[in-house]
């Protein structure tokens, strides 16, 4: 959404009224906006909606107007997806699990429910009595600093723990449920996701605890075939070695940051999306759902 709109704005920001001149000012836009974040499919997706709008513009005001009309209309259309998901979802949600998730997938992060944590919420509005443990997410905390929040807000019971923390309480038997977002998936159901959620579907393979992925189908990418041909974004190696600000390694230390890691999809149970809930055989399963 905030891409969407972003290209609107911009577009209306262009003075010029000579309409190939538009449209090259209005592609330096497009391209500024997608360098943004590299792995997230629905970012691009939007983009090639946005652009086919203002490929049959007449002129840019005319064009101006529909990339308006058009961000809303996406707006619109993706709030009702993560309406539907999270319905669907929902019902994979037993009365008394303790679900677990990773980094934000929820209203702050995709409009409307959001989506695992849409599932999550959906699942309570329907009187089931679950529970959350939700991951920190290093480098950022957006489990920390977000999704405690959010659920706190939703009226469910949520406990916070470290990345490395999972596998313990797995072992436990204390997680009955692996739920997470993805940023992009592939034509075969690999997923890519914030880093981290590969070794939370590995972990949950082990310990036999199903693990479940909700996304819009904004996020599928029919045109890869394996999650191989994902672009993983690399971050800052600052948000490794400091933490809000706060340095926590000798200075001049080299860091990895990679922000996504990629699921084969032989560890994903099963993918919560607006037109269903897709398992294997994956590819087939999608080519149908899209």
């Amino acid at each position: 959404m905030a891409g969407a709109y972003a290209a609107a704005l911009g577009a209306l920001k262009i003075k010029t009224t000579d309409l190939p001149e538009f449209r090259e000012k209005l592609l330096t836009v497009f391209e500024a906006i997608a360098a943004t974040r590299p792995t997230a499919r629905n970012l691009f997706f939007v983009l090639e909606r946005l652009s086919q709008v203002a490929d049959n513009g007449k002129s840019p005001s005319q064009i101006k107007e529909s990339l308006v009309d058009e961000a809303v209309k996406i707006h619109e259309e993706e709030t009702e997806a993560t309406r539907q998901l999270s319905m669907m979802g929902a019902e994979l949600v037993n009365d008394g699990w303790t679900l677990l998730t990773h980094c934000n997938a929820g209203p702050l992060a995709a409009t409307g429910y959001g989506t695992a944590l849409g599932v999550i919420i959906a699942a309570r509005e329907e009187g089931k009595n679950i529970n959350v443990i939700a991951t920190e997410t290093r480098p950022l905390l957006q489990g920390a600093r977000l999704t405690t929040w959010e659920l706190r807000k939703a009226g469910i019971t949520v406990t916070l723990i470290t990345d490395s923390m999972a596998g313990h309480f797995m072992k436990l038997g204390k997680v009955d449920c692996v739920i997470t977002g993805a940023d992009h998936i592939a034509a075969n159901g690999d997923a890519a996701n914030k880093i981290g959620t590969y070794t939370l579907a590995v972990l949950a393979k082990e310990n036999d605890i199903p693990f479940y992925i909700a996304a819009p189908t904004s996020t599928i990418d029919a045109s890869l075939k394996t999650g191989d041909e994902i672009p993983i974004e690399e971050r800052s190696a600052g948000e490794v070695t400091h933490v809000l600000g706060m340095p926590i390694a000798p200075e001049g230390i080299a860091a990895y940051n990679p922000a996504f890691d990629v699921t084969p999809h032989r560890y994903i149970t099963a993918i919560i999306t607006e037109k269903g809930i897709i398992k294997e055989p994956f590819t087939e399963s999608i080519r149908s759902i899209l």
